[in-house]
């Protein structure tokens, strides 16, 4: 839009242009950041006509906050919820005043700037507050420094017009506030790849012409660099005891006028925002000028810069928000789209990732899946949004993102399908895990179950289950009532496709009636490969050899953007969808997975999601589909700092409930992991649109070996019960969802405790490994 348009143009109809530039850019998205405001000094060598904040020093007062004072207050915020830590504080003080200069020297430091380094530093590693730093104006040299202990930055530019320094103007005497030295930070800010906040003053003499001007200036270094996050509209405050005591406040129409400016003239991405305690009673008034950002809010400390006016509450916040149609959600001091190294220092990052959901927001509780922690709530009863039309990719993706209100209808969509779909039923089904191995080839950024020289984790000894055990483990279960084994393990490098059919044959001889679910994709894939025969001749011959069925497992994520980055070796997408393909025309059924909340996304997941439908709509031999959880504690990428700790308890709600949506009807069954989720978890879930626990289990080292704390083995008894307090009727199933004849159900119940397993160490094997190893997937040269 023409600048000069918008000094013509009706209030209300800016206004209203504004809202639809928000919507097209954040849909109904409003953020806040929650916070602790850590005001590092009060002193400053400028003097703003206006600024009760800055002020000189005070005999028997340090000039500084002491370390144990800054973490303390870190502290309170972390025990909060909060995220952020606000470092505000006056420029270079010490260049004007000679106790900073003293005090620093006693701190072993020669600026604030270097004090603040070490201050942030302490923070973001005692407490892991993600520290924002606003020290005024910065060199290239000190926002490299200050880059490697803050995941973000800002300077108000305040204004463009130069003429407010002179003398009787809020800015004399204040050389620091000159608009070229404040741009050129602004501007140093993006050479350095640092996020940066930043924003006008508006009501302290300017005209409406110059703050245009100094909004065009914003919008020009933000597309040049791309580092402007977000752009504050600030309203002057007159406070007693200034020079601009008695100067009038700009109205709340002009306040108005001017964040639609800035929202109509900033590129979208930019988020546009507004203090919402300096409107006071009106805050609510701000969103109808487009505003996007609430800016941050702090449940702990006062705005030590207007400390006159205290935040709205968080509810008070979000009932405004939503009555307007909006939702609130919390955000980090970085927004989502520089939540990756090129913007966020290697040795920072992993705090912010620790922090981040899966769209690059805050997690809004510290649960996280295979932990033993109490869930943050319950799907309620809702209206269910209406999904009678198929869900494309941009659908998916919108769902995954809901929050609030709407969060709640999705659940109770996909409840609702759930009950027409399946009834009240809630099926299991007793079955026993076998990891045959630890050994793998393959370097899966996410597991912590492999071990090996090619492994990224070396903890704990490597074995190899002999085929006698695990005959006997079978032989074990079939006497505890279990109608399937499920077969998985890592890929040695001595192993071919001849292993798995004698697994298989060596199970089927001993326990005829026990159904094999063995070997995901990478392992069949492996085994023909290793063979030389096509799939299709391969799956053959394990169906000949006692093969019953696929578990999905290797999927991870079906978008080869993400593959690329926590599994390159393993299968790609196309080469997962090709083996159940196969196994499907070979007359062998599989289920599909997911395994989701690391480095990926709503989009990624939207994907996945499509890929599985279609693939089930040509085949269809999916039995269910299975959301898995990202068990974070002890993998290796998570270790690395390179993905967040697993799924919120929101987006694990979610996964259920879209799939249920998206994949109707062409899978019946959404199963929920109760390792992952736990008891409670597994309750909320089956309120969001599953129908499936899976199975007992027997043994489980998978995720335990990442670090879930829930235990191997869910029997009967515990799962029933575990269903029923849920308000549901319980179903043994067979692995094809078949009745469970009465002899195998009864056997179940008062099962003998289970023998010691044995897994000798790898060496005892004498497995020797090729010259060469197949891989699939993006690094198809051999090893």
């Amino acid at each position: 839009m023409d600048p000069r348009e918008l000094l013509a143009a009706p209030l209300e109809e800016l206004l209203a242009e504004a809202r639809h530039r928000r919507e097209r850019a954040r849909g109904a998205l409003v953020t806040f950041s929650p916070k602790v405001f850590v005001p590092l000094t009060t002193l400053c060598r400028d003097v703003c006509g206006y600024c009760t904040f800055a002020r000189p020093p005070r005999r028997g007062e340090r000039a500084y906050l002491g370390l144990e004072e800054v973490l303390a207050i870190a502290r309170a915020g972390a025990a909060a919820g909060c995220h952020e830590a606000l470092f505000t504080l006056g420029d270079k003080p010490e260049l004007r005043y000679r106790v900073a200069r003293d005090e620093l020297r006693g701190l072993g430091c020669e600026s604030t700037l270097e004090y603040l380094a070490g201050a942030a530093r302490a923070v973001l590693e005692e407490t892991g507050l993600l520290p924002h730093l606003n020290p005024g104006v910065m060199t290239a040299g000190d926002l490299a420094e200050l880059r490697r202990v803050s995941v973000s930055m800002g300077l108000m530019l305040e204004t463009v017009a130069g003429r407010l320094g002179v003398r009787g103007m809020p800015h004399w005497a204040s050389p620091d506030k000159v608009p070229a030295r404040r741009l050129e930070t602004i501007a140093a800010a993006g050479a350095a790849g640092v996020p940066f906040t930043t924003g006008i003053l508006i009501g302290i003499g300017e005209t409406r012409a110059e703050r245009l001007e100094a909004l065009l200036a914003i919008r020009e270094l933000a597309e040049r660099h791309g580092h402007v996050q977000e752009v504050i509209v600030q309203n002057f405050r007159a406070k007693p005891g200034t020079r601009m005591a008695g100067h009038p406040e700009p109205a709340l129409d002009d306040h108005l006028w001017t964040i639609a400016a800035a929202r109509l003239l900033l590129p979208p991405e930019v988020a546009v925002q507004a203090p919402p305690n300096l409107a006071y009673d009106d805050f609510p008034r701000l969103l109808d000028a487009g505003l996007d950002d609430w800016g941050g809010v702090s449940p702990v400390t006062v705005d030590h810069v207007n400390p006159e006016a205290p935040w709205p509450d968080l509810e008070r916040l979000r009932a405004a928000t939503e009555a307007r149609g909006l939702a609130l959600a919390p955000r980090l001091a970085v927004h989502p789209r520089y939540l990756d190294e090129d913007w966020i220092d290697p040795g920072v990052l992993p705090y912010a990732l620790r922090r981040a959901d899966a769209t690059g927001l805050a997690r809004e509780d510290p649960w996280a899946p295979g932990e033993d922690r109490s869930i943050p709530f319950l799907p309620r009863d809702a209206l269910p949004v209406e999904t009678s039309e198929e869900l494309g990719e941009d659908e998916l993706e919108r769902l995954f993102r809901t929050r609030d209100e709407e969060l709640h209808r999705v659940l109770a969509a996909a409840d609702r399908l759930r009950r027409e779909t399946c009834g009240d039923e809630v099926t299991y089904v007793v079955t026993r895990n076998v990891q045959y191995t630890n050994v793998c080839y393959f370097r899966c950024g996410f597991c912590a179950f492999s071990k090996g020289k090619l492994a990224a984790n070396l903890r704990g000894p490597a074995y190899l289950v002999p085929h006698e055990e695990i005959v006997r483990r079978a032989v074990e279960a079939w006497e505890r009532g279990a109608v399937e084994i499920c077969l998985q393990g890592g890929i040695h490098p001595a192993f071919t496709g001849e292993y798995y059919l004698s697994v298989a044959r060596a199970i089927k001889e001993a326990v005829p009636g026990l159904h094999v679910h063995a070997f995901s994709a990478l392992e069949v894939w492996q085994g023909a490969a290793t063979l030389g025969l096509p799939l299709d001749s391969y799956l053959a011959a394990l169906g000949e050899a006692g093969l019953g069925s696929l578990p999905g497992t290797a999927a991870e994520i079906l978008d080869d953007e993400v593959r690329h980055v926590i599994c390159p070796d393993k299968v790609t997408t196309a080469q997962w969808l090709q083996v159940h393909d196969a196994a499907h025309r070979a007359g062998l059924r599989s289920n599909a997975t997911i395994m989701f909340g690391h480095v990926e996304g709503p989009r990624n997941w939207a994907r996945h999601l499509l890929h599985v439908r279609e693939q089930q709509r040509r085949s269809g031999g999916f039995t269910e589909f299975v959301p898995l959880p990202f068990v974070h504690m002890e993998a290796p990428m998570y270790l690395r700092g390179h993905a967040r700790p697993g799924p919120t308890f929101r987006e694990v709600l979610l996964m259920h409930a879209v799939a249920r949506l998206a994949l109707h009807p062409w899978i019946a069954n959404v199963q929920v992991s109760w390792v992952k989720a736990g008891p409670e978890g597994v309750k909320a879930a089956l309120r969001a649109g599953v129908n499936d626990l899976g199975g007992t289990l027997m043994n489980e080292s998978i995720s335990r070996a990442a670090g879930a704390r829930w235990g191997q083995e869910l029997p009967p008894e515990r799962m029933e019960e575990l269903i029923r307090a849920a308000g549901r009727v319980p179903r043994q199933r067979t692995t094809l969802y078949g009745e469970v004849p009465a002899e195998r159900r009864a056997a179940s119940f008062g099962a003998a405790p289970l023998a010691q397993p044995l897994n000798p160490p790898v060496g005892e094997a004498g497995l020797k490994a090729p010259p060469r190893l197949v891989r699939p997937g993006f690094l198809t040269a051999a090893s």
